[in-house]
């Protein structure tokens, strides 16, 4: 068994070295060398002992790229993989840099999100507790405007695109008409409310569905701030394309839907907000009509302080002038005396 070891591990080494030896040629060909031997692959250890002694040990040749003509050959191990890559090394490594994504953030852990929390509260809570009443001020005032700024982004999400609709043009009334209307809207009960919701797809389908069996339909808008109950009845002659007849002082509005009028298939108008988000909608203006008043009075106070240190300064200096001229001033001494 010993005297056949020597010759299987050499059948092994010439069959491994034989595709060395085609691969080899091959390269030396396109690079325009001159092919070596395939022997060239196998070397003969000179001595030693163990099995390399008795057969034959072979080493793989490695050259570096040969340029041809202009360009170079090269080996390019970037990205994971290895690749050849023909042409300038200076402009391959700036598509490799342009190809290196930004470094990750590092996520922080939950200890060291509660740690930053803290010091953010405590930071706040020196502020608050400030003894000097301007860094208070200051320090609710910058509150306030970010709160007003976010909110700000908040209601831009409710913003509906308007959708471009054929011109509307209204019925011609005359006087008499006009007057048996606004009458016969008076006395009817049945009504369309406008709440804190405002105009939003709800209102608009009532509106249809009560000119189903009635000509007219009164529109109740409670709450409503002064003024406020015109741009609810220009908001709702664009969507339901009805015809106000008159507008009350008890923020009440008749409509009448027209002389032709057709119900059409889709009663509540796409560019329209749905009950819940126009109530979500109405949270945010909420708050952000009191932030608003809140940085008034902010801004008020910040500037009544700022004048009441201003004048207390100048007292200060007034009285300090004041004492130097009497000490300085012989005349008021010897008076004195």
């Amino acid at each position: 068994m010993a005297a056949l070891a020597p010759r299987i591990l050499r059948r092994c080494l010439v069959r491994s070295a034989a595709p060395l030896a085609s691969t080899r040629g091959s390269w030396d060909r396109m690079c325009g060398a001159a092919p070596s031997p395939s022997a060239a692959l196998i070397v003969r250890p000179c001595g030693g002992s163990g099995p390399e002694a008795h057969g034959w040990s072979w080493r793989r040749w490695f050259r570096q790229p040969v340029r041809c003509g202009s360009t170079a050959v090269r080996l390019d191990t970037g990205g994971g993989f290895a690749r050849f890559a023909v042409g300038d090394t200076d402009r391959a490594n700036e598509k490799g840099d342009q190809r290196q994504q930004p470094p990750k953030k590092k996520k922080m852990s939950r200890k060291a999100k509660v740690n930053q929390l803290k010091w953010y509260r405590l930071k706040a809570k020196k502020k608050m507790k400030s003894p000097n009443p301007e860094v208070r001020i200051r320090y609710k005032l910058d509150k306030a405007k970010r709160k007003e700024e976010w909110l700000i982004e908040k209601l831009r999400k409710y913003d509906v695109p308007m959708t471009p609709e054929p011109v509307h043009d209204p019925e011609i009334l005359t006087e008499e008409e006009k007057f048996y209307l606004k009458r016969t809207g008076d006395k009817k009960k049945h009504y369309v409310p406008v709440g804190r919701r405002g105009v939003f797809g709800g209102v608009v389908l009532n509106m249809h569905l009560h000119w189903k069996n009635h000509e007219t339909v009164k529109v109740v808008c409670k709450p409503c701030r002064p003024g406020q109950v015109y741009e609810y009845a220009e908001e709702l002659t664009r969507l339901s394309k009805g015809t106000v007849i008159d507008i009350k002082p008890n923020n009440t509005i008749i409509f009448y839907r027209g002389k032709n009028y057709v119900q059409p298939k889709v009663m509540s108008p796409p560019d329209t907000l749905s009950k819940q988000k126009a109530l979500e909608k109405y949270r945010y203006e909420q708050s952000l009509e009191h932030t608003g008043q809140f940085i008034e009075k902010l801004e008020k106070e910040l500037e009544d302080y700022q004048k009441h240190v201003a004048l207390f300064k100048n007292r200060e200096g007034a009285t300090s002038v004041d004492e130097e001229t009497t000490i300085n001033d012989p005349t008021t001494t010897s008076d004195s005396e």
